[in-house]
């Protein structure tokens, strides 16, 4: 049987992940020249060019698209042996770990978590990235650890769990000079809204909803996310359309009321997510059970 140096895979599975030979360097923590050696022995073992240099970066041959995960099945089952991972104590641990999720969640989630992490695990880090498209690559190659939102569409080989069920509230100043109680329908389409652009799936839920109801709606001001939405509507007299848990959080922080929408919106789940890579790895149980005890419905 052909043998190979474990750690041209570790080198394989960076450069897969970065598309980059100098990050898969800086990553891993060797000279980029060494790198490139460790890429020609590859090259060379497999009889395959595994990476072409394109104007996005390295890009994979189908070959090394094949090989991606049966390289990462050998370099976890050789983590689960060396480093103990299942060892993992957040009292003591310095371990990062990184969540995807939208800037709802991020309002919703981060004062609560970490509130919790600095009174039981006062070394562990956070970084949050965005919810995008590039969500379930990044639970996959072990780049995010948990994603929580709205993400109906995943592939086989991903986890999730229910969190809350979500719907939508009004929101407007509290001088509004025409809205002092719940709007009527007739009222929600007089009146200038503020839109979110991005953000989740919950704007599309909105957009979709009244475009099939046959419901007006003048947008006069288009936001890229919710994060901004209050401070807008305490200072105009427009009136925007967001979710209830957000409402929740902004209640009594701001100049505005929170009224029901005037007509109906489906409720949509918030579930986290994660892949099967990471379903038995004690530091990504205690994450989501410490988000599953924060943000769910039910115990």
């Amino acid at each position: 049987m052909n043998s190979i140096d474990i750690r041209l895979l570790a080198v394989f599975d960076e450069i897969y992940k970065t598309r980059s030979v100098t990050a898969a360097a800086e990553a891993l923590d060797l000279g980029q020249p060494a790198v490139s050696v460790a890429l020609s022995k590859l090259r060379h073992h497999f009889g395959d060019p595994l990476f072409v240099r394109t104007s996005s970066g390295m890009e994979p041959t189908p070959f090394s698209e094949g090989l991606v995960r049966p390289v990462r099945a050998v370099l976890d089952a050789l983590a689960l042996v060396l480093d103990h991972r299942s060892e993992f104590d957040p009292a003591t641990s310095d371990r990062t770990f990184r969540i995807c999720m939208t800037d709802i969640s991020q309002l919703v989630l981060l004062p609560k978590l970490w509130k919790r992490l600095r009174a039981t695990a006062p070394g562990v880090r956070i970084e949050i990235s965005p919810l995008s498209g590039d969500t379930p690559r990044m639970l996959e190659s072990g780049e995010a650890d948990l994603a929580l939102g709205f993400i109906p569409q995943l592939e086989a080989g991903f986890y999730q769990q229910l969190l809350f069920r979500q719907n939508f509230v009004c929101m407007v100043a509290v001088d509004h000079p025409r809205i002092t109680d719940a709007p009527s329908l007739a009222q929600f389409e007089a009146e200038d809204h503020a839109v979110i652009s991005s953000s989740g799936s919950a704007p599309a839920i909105v957009e979709r909803e009244i475009a099939r109801q046959g419901i007006k709606r003048r947008v006069a001001l288009k936001i890229p996310n919710f994060l901004g939405a209050a401070f807008v509507i305490e200072h105009t007299d427009l009136l925007v359309t967001i979710p209830k848990r957000l409402g929740d959080v902004l209640q009594g922080r701001g100049a505005f009321r929170i009224f029901p929408v005037p007509f109906e919106l489906p409720e949509y789940e918030v579930k986290q997510h994660w892949h099967e890579r990471y379903h038995q790895d004690e530091g990504n149980r205690w994450l989501r059970g410490v988000v599953s005890e924060l943000l769910s419905e039910t115990p």
